[in-house]
């Protein structure tokens, strides 16, 4: 089998996207907009839903890749490499899955759900960094990002440097050629 089940690429990109979105607005948006502005809770409502949709689609995409046939682990020649490439996927799933088990966290504590979600009327809190979750949402978003950095270098590595096709697992085709 040279490519994987289609519905994991499809899966794959999907979150890529998603998660680079949601550490995007996390980061940069909703970080640098004051909880007073009203555009906090429209960025709030979908910073909320991207990463509970990102938290189903992960659980999805694990049990796709528990349960489908997939190729080959890719052989670097080296065993430490080989075997740190497959602890950064497993690591992906951990790192995202704690992400947004931190996000629900911060949301239940600063009662979002039923601001944000519920239309009870009451204002945000003054400030989310109060928050003790908020502080472990902040390391992992940025152990995500090394990972997602690392990720990305290792595929443009496998494409470039190597030129042995390992990106192409990851997309549309045939799964047997």
């Amino acid at each position: 089998m040279k490519r994987y089940h289609p519905i994991l690429v499809i899966l794959h990109w999907a979150l890529a996207i998603m998660i680079i979105g949601g550490l995007i607005m996390g980061g940069f948006v909703l970080s640098e907009t004051p909880n007073s502005d009203p555009f906090k809770m429209t960025a709030l409502t979908a910073h909320m839903s991207m990463g509970m949709l990102i938290l189903v689609l992960m659980i999805v995409r694990l049990m796709f890749r528990l349960f489908t046939k997939k190729p080959q682990p890719a052989d670097i020649g080296n065993a430490m490499l080989n075997k740190s490439a497959d602890m950064a996927h497993w690591a992906f799933y951990a790192v995202v899955i704690a992400m947004c088990a931190s996000g629900i966290a911060i949301a239940n504590a600063a009662g979002l759900p039923a601001i944000i979600f519920g239309g009870s009327g009451e204002p945000l809190p003054a400030n989310f960094n109060d928050i003790p979750p908020r502080m472990a949402h902040g390391v992992i978003a940025k152990i995500l990002g090394l990972l997602i950095l690392s990720h990305v270098a290792a595929a443009l590595y496998h494409q470039f440097v190597r030129k042995d096709g390992l990106l192409g697992r990851m997309w549309f085709g045939n799964r047997k050629g």
